[in-house]
């Protein structure tokens, strides 16, 4: 396009026809820095410094925070883990027991003699 049809086009013909700036690569001339966005990129040596920093700062947090939970694992008691196979059906054996609430009741009722001396295996009174 020459001549003629430059001036009908936006953007093209006279500056400040139509009332607008001139446009320059798709962008007014008032406009912000159109590669703003891509700034970082001068010094990308620093960026990729600093990211590295975050991850390995990040990487090394996870790490010390995984160790602490494993810490506190091995010094906590649990019964399952801790405990060999056979204990953890004897506790669940304990676990269905109960404490009988009319305790009263059988100590009324009892036919024992509460006088009695203690009763010791082995020993002849």
């Amino acid at each position: 396009m020459s001549g003629p049809d430059v001036a009908k086009t936006p953007g093209g013909g006279a500056p400040g026809k139509e009332g607008k700036d001139s446009v320059t690569n798709g962008h007014a001339e008032g406009e912000a820095n159109p590669f703003a966005e891509y700034m970082w990129m001068e010094n990308e040596e620093e960026y990729n410094r600093q990211v590295e920093e975050e991850l390995l700062e990040q990487e090394f947090l996870e790490r010390c925070f995984q160790e602490m939970l494993d810490e506190e694992d091995q010094d906590w008691f649990i019964p399952a883990r801790d405990l060999p196979p056979g204990v953890g059906q004897l506790q669940q054996q304990l676990n269905g027991l109960s404490v009988n609430d009319n305790a009263d009741d059988i100590v009324r009722k009892s036919s024992l003699n509460p006088e009695a001396k203690e009763f010791v295996p082995g020993v002849k009174y």
